[in-house]
């Protein structure tokens, strides 16, 4: 019996010539990694194992990204105690303020994830990096804990979903455009403890940006990991990167998914999902009159140079309108160093947006972006639910970098094409 790609990286890394759904297994992890706030969670559970030493330290990484720079004593406490555990055991890969970046596009960008790798984070949007191949899930801070001191989860084999995009996308659309359309056709629970496979030839031309965002939003879905095969862009992506050898697998020919479904992405167009729910999507042209009081342009989804190129596309010579407010978060200090060197950070600030430094920042309500009550925001980052950003009585509006950077200069949500049509 064939094996899904899912099964096919979970079956090499617990020693088997095979696993499939439903199977309770023990797998070796190659990547550990945590945050700030989940960190110091996990550090007390290692602790109280008793642990002295990580089973790897090459291969637990901690990332301060949430609420750095700090924004109050709490967070500089939660940044404390990672920084001393790092230092106590000689850990390579702990970044701090001036290392740091989002760390979903961190890890990717430094090759410390590479195709084929199991890889757990005490954050949910581990997915990402199955845009790289790679079985990545999120696990609560005391599974890390275990695997910090074992690196070996246990976990059941999921079932998968193989979902096939066909066509060639209209302009602007991207990777979120996809993945917000495909949540809201299956739903938030449409794939709950389930695998995705992001198939077909539409996603193999993608971008590796757009893949990592299709990756990072599986989650919002309820799966379990979501993951592209490692073809030649993701490999070109990764040579000259990788700290280490790899192995790249694909899906059997003949291998059993629950639920094949097939879109034809040429008739998507740039979505926008209403709050209070990532799967409340809707073309843009079907936004209707929604004012805005704010656009947020980064995150962990799409806080790539890519992304930030597009947006600036949008931006370049147009001023954001004044009752928005504009804030732009590259996803690491490369992003921020190339955004810098390619006139992009100039583009944004004579617009009238504020450039930050990497951080998620406003993504889950932390600082530098929240809402106050009744104020609205369209961003690139990946959750609407009611309170995310902010106040609960504030809302979010989850779209592209295009659409946010449109809707930053009309001051309501809409299209590139309304504000690049403007003479």
């Amino acid at each position: 019996m064939g094996q899904t790609l899912a099964e096919k990286i979970l079956a090499a890394h617990c020693g088997m010539a095979e696993v499939h759904a439903g199977q309770f297994v023990e797998v070796d992890v190659d990547i550990v990694l945590s945050n700030d706030i989940t960190a110091p969670i996990a550090i007390r559970a290692f602790e109280e194992l008793g642990a002295k030493e990580v089973f790897d330290r090459e291969r637990v990484v901690m990332v301060a990204d949430h609420f750095v720079p700090n924004k109050d004593i709490a967070s500089a406490k939660q940044c404390l105690a990672m920084r001393k555990f790092a230092r106590a055991l000689d850990l390579p890969h702990h970044y701090d303020a001036g290392r740091m970046g989002i760390e979903h596009v961190l890890l990717p960008e430094q090759g410390l994830v590479v195709p084929g790798d199991v890889v757990v984070g005490a954050d949910s949007h581990t997915c990402t990096y199955g845009a790289l191949g790679a079985f990545a899930t999120g696990m609560g801070s005391t599974d890390i804990a275990v695997a910090m001191a074992t690196g070996r989860i246990w976990m059941r084999v999921p079932e998968t979903i193989r979902i096939v995009y066909h066509g060639k996308l209209q302009p602007w659309v991207g990777g979120k455009d996809l993945i917000l359309y495909t949540i809201g056709q299956i739903g938030v629970d449409g794939a709950r403890y389930r695998a995705i496979e992001f198939a077909g030839p539409t996603v193999a031309e993608l971008s590796m940006d757009g893949r990592f965002t299709m990756a990072n939003m599986a989650i919002e879905a309820g799966a379990k990991a979501g993951l592209f095969t490692a073809d030649r862009a993701a490999l070109a992506y990764v040579e000259g990167r990788a700290s280490r050898p790899y192995r790249a697998y694909m899906a059997d020919a003949d291998a059993t998914y629950c639920q094949v479904i097939e879109i034809d992405a040429s008739q998507i167009e740039p979505q926008v999902a209403y709050p209070f729910l990532p799967e409340n999507a809707r073309p843009v042209r079907q936004a209707g009159d929604v004012k805005i009081d704010q656009v947020v342009i980064g995150s962990c989804t799409n806080g790539r140079l890519g992304d930030l190129r597009i947006a600036a596309q949008v931006l370049g010579g147009r001023q954001v309108h004044p009752d928005v407010r504009c804030i732009v978060i590259p996803g690491s200090q490369q992003v921020y160093l190339d955004a810098v060197r390619e006139g992009l950070v100039e583009a944004f600030v004579e617009a009238g947006a504020v450039f930050s430094t990497p951080t998620c920042g406003p993504c889950l309500g932390g600082h530098m972006g929240v809402l106050a009550a009744g104020e609205r925001a369209a961003t690139t980052t990946n959750r609407n639910f009611r309170g995310r950003m902010g106040h609960p009585e504030s809302e979010v509006y989850l779209v592209g970098p295009a659409v946010a950077a449109a809707s930053a200069v009309r001051g309501w949500i809409c299209g590139p094409e309304e504000v690049l049509a403007w003479k």
